[in-house]
């Protein structure tokens, strides 16, 4: 395996079409693009297996809720042994307006815990990242974690599904090493 895109998200259904999911929504856009099925249970994930830009690349949707989301991504790098700087995670993040696309190529977990948890268990935080953004809240006193939790609106989720073709692009970017014209093109 040449490189690992994981999307962020909680197991379930209640949690199917929330912003926290929105990596796991990435991830499914993607996949299904390219005809991946994303659909054996390994690594504490849902995985599938492809080939992108004739590079060999695992999709990983952690199982283990949010928060340890470490789990997954340690297994499945320390089985294929591939470093950090070869996977690329797809996260939510509530700093950013909503459908904001910002790719970094390490960094702090930003408060964010399924971030935290992969930086304590891989013990760096050297991994590539796409944060999109969801803090558009109707109501700013809203408490985070209901919103995170909270279901997409309609127009939300339209916007969002916008955004999926420059995702796509970003993933092709990363995985045939050009992350920097991805960072050009989207930050």
């Amino acid at each position: 395996m040449d490189y690992i895109i994981v999307g962020l998200g909680n197991p379930g259904r209640q949690y199917e079409y929330t912003r926290h999911n929105v990596g796991w929504l990435a991830v499914d856009y993607i996949t299904k693009k390219l005809g991946i099925k994303v659909n054996k249970l390994k690594f504490k994930s849902l995985c599938g297996e492809g080939t992108v830009n004739g590079k060999k690349v695992l999709f990983l949707k952690p199982q283990t809720f949010m928060n340890h989301s470490g789990e997954a991504v340690f297994a499945a790098a320390g089985f294929y042994k591939v470093p950090p700087e070869r996977i690329f995670v797809l996260c939510d993040d509530i700093a950013l307006p909503s459908n904001k696309l910002r790719i970094r190529r390490q960094g702090s977990d930003g408060g964010h815990r399924g971030l935290r948890s992969i930086i304590t268990l891989m013990n760096t935080d050297n991994f590539p990242r796409l944060k999109i953004g969801v803090s558009d809240r109707d109501n700013p006193k809203m408490d985070l974690k209901d919103w995170v939790v909270g279901d997409f609106t309609d127009k939300e989720l339209d916007a969002l599904e916008e955004r999926f073709p420059d995702i796509y692009d970003i993933a092709e970017l990363f995985v045939s090493d050009n992350l920097d014209k991805a960072m050009a093109k989207y930050n």
